[in-house]
């Protein structure tokens, strides 16, 4: 059972850890994308570097890669019934594929803010309540044009929505899931955050972000 459990983490870890933004923008581009606009490998960072449809691709897999490993632990759950329940079992993949997208071995651990990949897992572990965050997600976004802003209330708002739209059992492990994806994402918008306080937070559509400076 160790060696089960062992492996399911190792492999929720390596399929979040794929730095997609970063692959699709050195192959079609010869780019290396940390070297523009904030330096960061998520979609929005391409999507402002000039790539639409890479931002766009960028946000589709990575929202994948987050959604196949939750579907791999719900296939495989099974094996864990004498200890954990299947909802406990994707609890541990989700966790562990948004810690792979955001601290990636291939990057030195730098890596995007978990945005897409968290709403992909959470899309199949507890679709409605990721339906309604990031339905909060366009609606500040539409108000504001704050990307980080959207960001940051779309996953605090997730772990309360689960709380009331999701039905069954709701074992602590799966809570505590919610939590931390969410709480992953928000620390790691803390730039964002004091640029929004400061005033200088980038708006989306304000026009394409500068070369990143030394």
């Amino acid at each position: 059972m160790f060696v089960a459990g062992f492996a399911l983490v190792v492999f929720a870890y390596m399929l979040g850890s794929i730095p997609t933004g970063f692959l699709l923008v050195k192959i079609f581009r010869n780019e290396d994308i940390r070297s523009v606009g904030s330096g960061n490998i998520g979609a929005t960072n391409v999507l402002r570097s000039g790539g639409k449809g890479l931002g766009a691709a960028t946000f589709a897999i990575d929202c994948l890669k987050g959604a196949s490993a939750v579907l791999i632990a719900r296939a495989i759950a099974p094996q864990f019934a004498t200890v954990l329940s299947p909802r406990e079992v994707e609890a541990i993949a989700a966790v562990f594929a948004v810690l792979g997208h955001m601290f990636p071995v291939w990057l030195g651990f730098r890596g995007g803010k978990g945005v897409a990949t968290g709403f992909g897992v959470f899309l199949v572990a507890a679709p409605l309540p990721a339906l309604a965050a990031i339905g909060v997600f366009f609606v500040v976004l539409m108000g504001s044009r704050y990307v980080s802003l959207a960001s940051i209330l779309g996953a605090a708002s997730f772990p309360p929505f689960a709380w009331f739209l999701v039905g069954g059992e709701k074992p602590p492990l799966f809570i505590a899931a919610q939590i931390i994806v969410a709480l992953l994402i928000i620390a790691k918008h803390h730039q964002n955050i004091r640029r929004l306080v400061a005033g200088t937070e980038h708006r989306f559509g304000g026009g394409s972000q500068a070369r990143k400076p030394a």
